[in-house]
This record gives structure tokens, sequence and C-alpha cells, in this order.
């Protein structure tokens, strides 16, 4: 699911690695607006605000936008270089470090989130809002650009041209190259979905503790793909 990159992907791959991080980023989008009434998946509401607080010349407002900003593309750099370090070392697991960050980052914010509430409310968009971007690059990277799980607007684009496409295209093997598309956008919309509920209900009960779950389901999703590339490298050692 994390291993393999590009045209090495299959299809299953890449609709395991995108239902898994786009249910994560419906948990964690709902559960930080939630808290603090941020978005944490997305900056393209943040431009909005900041552009609006410098017009009226509030300046230390615009400058927390402008770090929320920041952050995301932080997380999309640091992601990134984790994993052309981990490609100079020659390692085959160069997409853990980014998942490893962004689950130390979600469980800092599980374990000390209600006491940031109270004293420092925009260093948790702050964090999500940079986990989100290692996450987001992350998955751009692997899958190069097919599959974007952190916010929605260009997949709704996207689908509504593919949808568009199904009624006019008519032979059997348009339907065939856009089928598997329209199927993956829609496990991204419906686990983004499916993320936020649970998300919101979970924060109810548990306020940050709901965060765990993403952390839980992230280390999962890291746990099969060390399982099956090592069943990979055993089934082809045992046939050599």
């Amino acid at each position: 699911m994390f291993t393999h990159q590009g045209a090495h992907r299959t299809h299953a791959q890449n609709l395991r690695i995108a239902g898994l991080l786009s249910f994560v980023a419906g948990a964690v989008n709902v559960i930080g607006f939630v808290a603090v009434g941020r978005l944490t998946t997305n900056v393209t509401g943040h431009f909005a605000f900041f552009m609006g607080d410098v017009r009226d010349q509030q300046w230390r407002a615009a400058l927390v936008f402008f770090l929320f900003i920041f952050a995301f593309f932080a997380g999309a750099f640091v992601s990134n270089s984790l994993i052309e370090l981990a490609r100079r070392f020659r390692n085959r697991n160069r997409y853990l470090l980014p998942i490893l960050l962004e689950v130390v980052l979600l469980g800092s914010v599980a374990f000390a989130g209600s006491e940031l509430q109270q004293w420092q409310p925009n260093s948790i968009a702050l964090l999500l809002l940079f986990a989100m971007g290692l996450q987001n690059a992350l998955v751009t990277k692997i899958s190069n650009a097919v599959v974007r799980t952190t916010h929605l607007t260009g997949l709704f684009t996207d689908l509504g041209i593919e949808m568009s496409q199904w009624f006019f295209f008519k032979k059997a093997e348009e339907h065939a190259v856009l089928r598997p598309i329209i199927q993956l956008r829609l496990l991204i919309i419906s686990c983004f979905f499916t993320g936020g509920i649970v998300g919101g209900l979970l924060f109810a009960q548990w306020l940050f503790w709901s965060l765990l779950l993403p952390c839980l389901l992230l280390l999962l999703g890291l746990w099969y793909d060390l399982y099956k590339t090592r069943r990979s490298l055993g089934a082809k050692t045992a046939a050599q």
C-alpha cells in the first residue's frame, strides 16, 4: 500500500491507501473544526481569511492565518524531504517516517489537546495542518497525484467531469478506463465523509482522545504494508 509508487502501483493499492487516508483526513477535519473552529485539512479558506485581515489591517490575525498556510506547506516540504533522504539511503520503507511523524503529531494533540485548547488553541490547528500537509504530500508522491485525500474541491470537479464523460462516451473501452477512476473518486469522498461523521461522534464523547483512532488506523496500515512486503520477499526467496 505504501511501498509501490507511480506506475508500479495497482488500482487495488490505490483504493486501499485512498480509503485509509481519506477516512483519517475526514476525522481530523471535523475534530479540528469542532475543537477550535479552524479548517485543519486544507488551506483554501485560510487564504480568504488572511486576505480579509490584511485588507482590514488586522495584522496579528493575518499572521495567524499565514502561519496556518505555512504549516500545511511545511508539512508537505518535510514529508517529501524525509522520502528523498530515505531514497538516498536506499531504504525500501521510505514512506515510513512521514507516516510515523503524522502519528506522533496526532497523538500529541490527543494527549495535550485539552490543555492546548485552553491556552493556545491555534497551536492545535497548526499541528493538525502540518500533519495533513505531511499526509497529502505523501499520498501525492506515492500515487503520482492520482490520489489526494485531504480536501474535496478538486475531487468533486474531477468527478463531475468524469460522470459527464460516462454519459457521452459510448464505447466499452472508454467506460473501462473511466470506471476505476470514478470508483476511486467515490471511495475517497465516501471515506472522507464517513471519517468526519465518526470523528464528530467520537469527539462528542472522548474529546481529543478521539484522535487516537486515526493514529491506530495509520499504524495498522503500516503494519499491513510491512507484512505484505515481507511476505512477498519471502515468496521470492523461496522461489529462488
